[in-house]
């Protein structure tokens, strides 16, 4: 582990418009990294919401554009991809992460990062924000996302 996320005052920005984009594989730890995001943005009183799921990770990333194409001003991306024993898991990380970052900076909206690319499922339900978790994120990525938002608002 890298250590806590930094505390950040969540601002409230109810006008903005925010899709979450989520795999199917691992529902289970995908629900809770939603739980997270949600909790986030009902936090900043973002009343549109939307959630909207995909295959896999690999996904992500263009259904993230097609998502700031409809008029969100921005994502929150999750998933989870397993690290298994060929070098697959390698090359999805390595698309869904450049995805990730060259859709943001296309559209130059923010697309918050919560894709966790973990060795074993022990790490990613650490990760995802059960009650038994150290981290969350979910929630952290939704953070991410709303600071962005605000940051864009005020330059």
């Amino acid at each position: 582990m890298t250590g806590h996320a930094p505390t950040i005052e969540i601002k409230l920005l109810p006008e903005a418009r925010v899709a979450i984009v989520s795999s199917s594989w691992h529902l289970d730890i995908c629900n809770d990294l939603i739980a997270g995001a949600q909790r986030a943005l009902s936090a900043a009183q973002v009343a549109r919401t939307e959630v909207f799921f995909v295959p896999g990770s690999f996904e992500i990333p263009l259904a993230s554009q097609y998502a700031l194409e409809g008029g969100f001003d921005a994502v929150i991306a999750l998933g989870l991809v397993l690290k298994g024993e060929t070098p697959h898991f390698d090359y999805v990380c390595q698309g869904v992460t450049q995805g990730i970052m060259d859709v943001s900076l296309k559209y130059g909206k923010p697309v918050g990062y919560g894709v966790l690319m973990c060795n074993s499922l022990d790490q990613a339900i650490d990760r995802c924000g059960r009650a038994i978790s150290s981290e969350d994120k979910g929630f952290d990525s939704a953070i991410a996302v709303l600071e962005l938002l605000h940051l864009q608002g005020s330059m």
